[in-house]
């Protein structure tokens, strides 16, 4: 059986939810349960609904008028939103004096957005002969913590899926982004949680392949804003997408790979608007390749914030590094990058709000200092980072054009080399990078996708 899981993009443009349920009905033979996001922009809406009061009445209608122009785009009747939009019209939280408004009624606002998106999809599919129901994930068996806002799944989650599940007599068109807690409470799982949801839902029910349909032909050698001959990367090990996802690659969410992951079921990122590309496939283990440096990918990840903190109280002790850290992870502050020396540690944080209530206490183990308007350059591929001269041969082209280096990571990881540049510098590198690696030669295409 397979996973589908749809983005914004692919079911909010009428054209390309045409082609998303083309997609879904040529593979009905395969048992295939969809997963959704909600209508691209609609849920960045829903987050200005929450923050705002003497402008909710003008959002609800631009809302309501966006999914009625959609269900009208693909002949559908408004009755297939209509009692979803007036449950949220008549949402307690939103005649609130509170701003912004309670997290727990956040995340159940929020979660309109996947539910409309499942509701016409189910709808449209159902039209076109192919019988479907939209499902909510929290109430087919999605079960998570109460962490409202960045909820985690409970354990229990994957046996109750497997038995809201368990009747595909309809294809599932099932919400992303959302799950609910053991008392029924809405909750969300994080911006870009539907992949995850999409990773959950084919673990849960041991799928085939999981295929998430976006905007490009797959997993990219670069940012195509940034590098407009970037290619698709046909093949990558789940360590190499885990590390593309982290630092700053678009396509999919950073957690989406860990189900699939443990299961060990393939991902596969395709193109809705051209679905006979192939696209990339990401399995448990990388390609075997002894040509070129064995990069796939250079990544790249803005606003970033080093912190160095000296002291020579850590020259020969112990626990130094220790104290440092449970700062960190008592603000609930992220790091990204470490490096050592004897008496000083520098880290990066991408993100630095909490960070200000962590300096009194980082100053009172040394001497701290906070360098903002960098970026982090990760150059990807399993091995490449041991391959002999890799490193070398990045820095001379770096000294080349005259871009000094901040920080280096190297040795932590066999899949990426990472290093800090000034900002202003982030885009020059990896256009750099990517022609002085090879990476603008075209690469081999993938077979093509189950059901294609």
């Amino acid at each position: 059986m397979l996973i589908l899981k749809f983005g914004g993009t692919s079911v909010g443009i009428a054209a390309h939810c045409e082609r998303a349920l083309e997609i879904v009905h040529e593979r009905a033979t395969l048992d295939p349960v969809v997963v959704v996001s909600a209508l691209a922009g609609v849920t960045n809406t829903l987050v200005e609904l929450c923050r705002a009061t003497e402008t909710r009445a003008l959002l609800l209608a631009t809302l309501a008028e966006r999914h009625l122009e959609h269900v009208r785009s693909l002949g559908l009747e408004s009755e297939v939103v209509n009692p979803l939009l007036s449950e949220l019209r008549d949402d307690p939280a939103l005649f609130a004096p509170e701003t912004p408004i309670a997290r727990a009624d956040r995340d159940r606002v929020l979660a309109f957005g996947e539910r409309l998106s499942a509701a016409i999809f189910a709808a449209a599919l159902s039209a076109r002969g192919t019988p479907a129901r939209a499902v909510h994930a929290g109430e087919a068996g999605l079960v998570t913590d109460d962490r409202f806002g960045q909820a985690h799944p409970l354990p229990e989650a994957d046996r109750l899926l497997r038995v809201g599940l368990a009747d595909r007599t309809r294809v599932p068109v099932v919400t992303g982004f959302i799950g609910s807690t053991s008392d029924g409470r809405t909750t969300t799982l994080g911006r870009g949680g539907s992949d995850y949801s999409a990773a959950l839902v084919g673990a849960a029910l041991g799928a085939d392949e999981i295929q998430i349909w976006t905007d490009t032909s797959g997993m990219l050698s670069a940012d195509p804003r940034v590098v407009p001959e970037a290619r698709p990367v046909p093949r990558l090990s789940f360590a190499e997408a885990c590390e593309l996802a982290y630092f700053g690659a678009q396509v999919l969410h950073p957690k989406t790979l860990l189900p699939a992951m443990e299961r060990g079921i393939p991902v596969r990122v395709l193109n809705t608007a051209r679905p006979a590309d192939p696209g990339s496939l990401v399995t448990a283990e990388a390609e075997t390749s002894e040509k070129g440096w064995r990069v796939k990918s250079i990544a790249c990840k803005q606003g970033i914030t080093a912190v160095t903190i000296a002291s020579t109280r850590m020259l020969l002790a112990h626990g130094f590094l220790a104290r440092v850290f449970e700062v960190f992870g008592r603000h609930h502050i992220v790091v990204d990058l470490v490096t050592t020396s004897e008496v000083s540690i520098s880290v990066t944080v991408d993100d630095d709000s909490r960070l200000p209530q962590a300096l009194a206490e980082l100053e009172a183990i040394g001497r701290v200092e906070v360098r903002n308007g960098l970026a982090v350059v990760a150059v990807v591929g399993e091995g490449a980072p041991t391959q002999l001269g890799l490193a070398g041969h990045v820095f001379t082209l770096l000294g080349g054009v005259g871009v000094p280096v901040e920080m280096i990571s190297q040795g932590a990881s066999r899949v990426n080399l990472s290093f800090v540049v000034a900002e202003v510098h982030a885009a020059r590198v990896v256009r750099l990078l990517h022609r002085g690696l090879g990476l603008d030669v075209e690469a081999p295409t993938l077979e093509a996708a189950p059901g294609a």
